[in-house]
This record gives C-alpha cells, structure tokens and sequence, in this order.
C-alpha cells in the first residue's frame, strides 16, 4: 500500500456539473490562433533539445570563465570617494525582492552526467522531506546511467535520485536524502488571468538564484516539445515574457505572492542550437497538472495520463480535430464517437486542431467526465466522454 503523502495546498476542485443538451448547430467562426499555435509548437520543438540542459550547461561554463576573465577593476589612484554605512532597507511584503529573499531557498540547481555528456537545469523543493519537481527532460541523460547532483542555495550539494517521470507532461520528481527543507507553496494554476505578475527563477546558462520578472502574457497555449515520438510533451502551457533561458527548466514560474503556478519548460526562439535564448517567449506547465503529476509519481512511482480513446487525422487542417479511429472499449466508443467526426469544442474550449485537443483533455485526471461537441453530416452533436489512463513514465 503506498504511503499517503500530504497535500500541497491546492483545494480539491469543484465536482464536474454534468453536461446540458447540445444547443442546435450554429456556424461556428474561427479564431486566428490556429496559425500561432503551430508556429509556437514549431518553434519549441526545434529548441527543445538545448533546453534539455546540454546546451544550458556548456554555455553556463563558457559564460562564467568569460565573466571571470573580465572583472571589473577598479582604476589605481590615490583619491577617494567617502561614502556612509546606510542601514538595511526592510523588504517590502509581496515585492519581488522579499518574493526572492522567500523562495529562494526552496530552488536548487541540478547538475547531470551521463552517457558521456553534461547537462544543467533547475528544480524546486515540494515536501520538506526532500522531494523535488523538475522536467523530464532535464533528467534525459540519466537514462544511459549517471550521477545527479542537487544543489541548493547555500552552496550546499548532494546525490539526488529519480523517483519517476512523466514524459507526456516533461515532469520528473527527484528526491534527496535530506528532511526539514524549505518549500514553495503550489498555486492554483486555474485562477492564473493574463497580465498577473509572472517571476521566474533558475539556473539560466549555470547561473544559479538568477530571478526574472515579467506578466503572464497568454494561458491555455497549447506547445508541443519533444525531439522523438516517445518523449513528445503536450502542454497546456502558462505564456510568460519573463526571461527563460537554457538551465532555467524544471524551476518555478511564481505568481505575486511567491506561489508557483508553473514548471518553466520551453522557450520559443528565432535562433537554433547553441544559439537559442529568450525572444519573451516562455511556456510553463501549468501546477494544477504538476501537483497531480508529483503527487502521482510520489506514491506509486509513475503517473497516469488521461485518453479519450481516439486516434486523430494530424492532416486534417480545417478546423477542429477529426476522429480517424475510436479504440474499442474506450471512452470514446462508449459515448458514441465514431471515424469521420469532427471535435470542435471539449466542456467550454474551443478545438482548432488535434494539438489542441492532446492538450485540453490532458488538463484532466483519468476518471473524469468532459462534454465533447463534434460535427457528424453538417450537424453538431454532444456526448459525453469518461477519460481513461495509460500509465506513464
């Protein structure tokens, strides 16, 4: 039986209220953002392998020796400039420096070799038992074997172990062998608006305690990253200007009272490779997932993912996400879904594309119940669907 572990202070959400009947069809219009999300996804898959640490770790070694080779000196010369000791300037509650000054603490650097190759990211302390949230990908290189190295704020280091992964939701848990950590509070990720305060903190490039500060610039972007069909992430992300940068992956994305509402985990840029940096583009896993996620991971070692029970047509590009097979015995096929319809909303979200439709379900739990309105012969229809899982990582 798995041990119970504590919750991380999010309120159990409202139940579900059950689907009322479709209204009759009405022409739909259709948003401009279909265009956006492929270009976001493009543009994050084709940096998702810097992102994945390697890259962040050599560029953070290269800066650093450059930064050490120019310090700044200060000319010789007989004058001075008298100057007063001033008193410590108290912080102000919900500043972003007094924001900084508490969760510091709670986020650490962690540092990956394996399979001949090095790599960096960030993470963040969930349970003062030693328990952490990262990104998978920033684990990646463990998979051919390989030391992983936690390192917190006050310089202090030690071995930290994988506890289980998430490729789908590019979440991984790692635990330390250490009790009475400090740790940042979960937000609830649903209540996130556009233009909230945005703070993001990491290990940009090997800079460890770097903290950036921005708005939340979009919510529900649906981004895809991954660099193979097994490791492909589809997140219903949390659109942030704060600077992201390489290294910055796994660390929080906090709201202004220093709750995290996010997982920092890709960036969209114009450049590739080495190259890749912050254009004001970065994109969070949103906490409600990663709380379920973690929490998951915790007790069982591997964590669930919900599935509608269809196949989609990739190649269908005329709005919507079109059924090109149902799996038999799915939720899917219990509710009616049948080869041919088009999905054009889940519960009250727009569907553009099947991209769109991976993600909106994956902002459920196995087990829960959605309305999905589809097109079938001109008309539009309703069901509803119970999602079921497939364990991951």
């Amino acid at each position: 039986m798995s041990e119970p572990t504590p919750p991380f202070g999010l309120p159990a959400p409202p139940p579900r209220p059950e689907p009322t009947p479709a209204a009759p069809s009405q022409p739909r219009r259709r948003s401009p953002g279909i265009l956006g999300t492929v270009l976001i996804a493009g543009l994050v898959a084709a940096v998702v392998g810097a992102f994945a640490g390697i890259a962040g770790y050599a560029l953070g070694r290269n800066f650093d020796s450059r930064a050490s080779a120019a310090q700044v000196t200060t000319p010789s010369t007989s004058d001075t400039v008298a100057s007063t000791a001033q008193p410590a300037i108290p912080l102000t509650e919900g500043s972003i420096a007094e924001i900084a000054d508490r969760t510091l603490p709670a986020v650490v650097s962690l540092l990956i070799a394996g399979g001949g190759q090095e790599g960096s990211g960030s993470g963040f302390v969930i349970r003062p038992d030693g328990y952490l949230i990262t990104n998978n990908h920033v684990v990646g290189l463990l998979d051919e074997g390989g030391k992983l190295t936690v390192v917190f704020s006050d310089g202090s280091r030690t071995k930290g172990t994988v506890v289980g992964t998430s490729p789908s939701y590019d979440l991984a848990v790692v635990k330390v062998d250490r009790t009475g950590l400090p740790v940042i509070q979960l937000g609830d990720s649903g209540q996130v608006r556009v233009g909230d305060t945005a703070i993001a903190i990491g290990a940009p490039l090997g800079l460890e305690g770097t903290v950036t500060s921005g708005i939340v610039s979009a919510v529900d972007r649906p981004v895809t990253a991954g660099e193979s069909v097994d490791d492909v992430s589809f997140i219903n992300a949390i659109q942030t200007d704060a600077a992201i940068n390489p290294g910055n992956s796994g660390g929080p994305l906090l709201d202004g009272s220093g709750r995290v509402i996010g997982v920092n985990s890709a960036i969209a840029s114009l450049a590739s490779g080495a190259d890749v940096g912050s254009i004001g583009l970065g994109f969070a896993i949103p906490s409600n997932a990663a709380k379920r996620v973690a929490e998951e991971i915790i007790a069982t070692g591997s964590s669930s993912t919900p599935l509608m029970g269809v196949q989609l047509d990739t190649a269908y590009v005329d709005g919507g996400a079109k059924v090109q097979s149902v799996t038999p015995g799915s939720g899917a096929d219990d509710a009616g879904l049948e080869s041919g319809d088009v999905i054009v909303s889940v519960d009250d979200r727009a569907i553009d594309d099947a991209t769109e439709l991976v993600v909106a379900v994956r902002t459920y739990a196995p087990g829960d119940r959605i309305e999905v309105t589809y097109e079938r012969g001109g008309n539009e229809q309703s069901t509803v669907i119970v999602l079921g899982d497939s364990q991951d990582g």
